[in-house]
């Protein structure tokens, strides 16, 4: 009798391709009785570029055609950034587990050989397409102007090397992925900036029903406690990918804390909060902070 094949889908991006190869090794060392084989895919999110998510349709552009895979039977489990998924999955094709978390803190890039912020083109703007980079980034540095880009890490390296930008705001965790830490000129720390919920954090999708147990070499406890806690927040604020909600949970034992930012896009008045509680309660703690949050920018 043949290996059991599992058949993981991606996004065609190398960063994705990477990270699904990190998963891949993972099921490898703990389950050689399986085949494993990556199929990959260009997303809707990968493809239009000319606009910021928001105005296309949020981050569900960037799972569609994965979902569709799994729904068909074409895969039979996506790798995902979580924080580039939606706040509400289908039923049917649910997280089955979680990463161990990369450092979710956000950094500042600035062009090749260039030394310091002291020396940048404050004519030119930073390249940002996140609304909750742009808002963190205006509060701490109130002159910086900002302007959306769009592309995968490479692409938008490129732009900025090519002088189209002064700076990049990014995540660490996709950098040091693509063992591009040399370009990281600042990193904000998580109290400065706080991160998007699920940032650093891989997600992998299946089908609900199925038995996906091999997984368990994969997920990490702590990882699943604050996704679960930070997605209930974004959930709880309706925050799509147009929303700047934040949202980055901290889990030490059994213990967990849980910081949010919430800011009403009309007035732009801004709430930012903390909670502690049990990890066991980690989504409840998370709704929780959103409703109070919610409550203080009315």
């Amino acid at each position: 009798m043949g290996k059991r094949k599992i058949i993981v889908g991606s996004r065609d991006s190398r960063l994705a391709v990477i990270q699904s190869e990190m998963i891949m090794g993972m099921i490898r060392e703990n389950h050689p009785e399986l085949e494993l084989e990556l199929i990959t895919m260009k997303t809707t999110g990968d493809v239009i570029l000319e606009q910021t998510l928001d105005k296309i349709g949020g981050k569900g552009l960037f799972v569609k055609e994965l979902d569709k895979a799994l729904n068909e039977g074409v895969i039979d489990i996506a790798v995902h950034s979580l924080k580039d998924m939606p706040a509400e999955l289908p039923k049917d094709l649910p997280i089955v587990a979680f990463s161990q978390r990369e450092d979710p803190r956000d950094v500042l890039v600035l062009p090749l050989h260039m030394e310091s912020m002291a020396n940048m083109d404050k004519e030119k703007a930073v390249g940002c397409s996140s609304a909750r980079r742009t808002i963190q980034l205006h509060d701490l540095y109130p002159g910086f102007q900002v302007k959306p880009v769009r592309g995968n890490v490479i692409t938008r390296l490129r732009k900025l090397d090519s002088g189209e930008f002064s700076a990049l705001l990014l995540a660490y965790a996709g950098l040091k992925r693509l063992s591009l830490e040399s370009r990281i000129s600042k990193i904000f720390s998580t109290e400065d900036m706080i991160p998007s919920a699920g940032q650093g954090i891989l997600a992998i999708q299946g089908r609900k029903g199925e038995d996906l147990s091999f997984l368990q070499c994969v997920n990490n406890k702590d990882s699943q406690s604050a996704a679960l806690a930070e997605r209930a927040f974004i959930q709880t604020l309706d925050g799509g990918c147009s929303s700047p909600a934040a949202a980055f949970a901290e889990v030490a034992h059994n213990e967990i804390r849980i910081t949010g930012l919430h800011v009403d896009v009309i007035t732009g008045a801004q709430a930012r909060g903390t909670i502690s509680g049990n990890t066991e309660d980690a989504a409840e703690l998370g709704h929780r902070l959103a409703v109070k949050l919610l409550s203080e920018v009315k």
